[in-house]
């Protein structure tokens, strides 16, 4: 079955997010330990998350 046009759309957001987290990657080594612990506890607090986009696209 061929997919939507939305749910391409939707796949290419993907796509973007996972460049930028390439990027924040890639700027990890650059951080001090206090600058890493922040930025993870930003990215933990972030609303919707990663985990709860998938959680909802399975239904939970």
């Amino acid at each position: 079955m061929p997919l939507s046009g939305e749910a391409i759309r939707t796949m290419n957001y993907v796509d973007d997010i996972s460049g930028t987290l390439r990027r924040i990657l890639a700027m990890l080594p650059t951080l001090t330990d206090e600058e890493r612990k922040r930025v993870a506890e930003y990215i933990r607090a972030s609303d919707p998350s990663y985990s709860s986009v998938v959680s909802t696209l399975e239904g939970k």
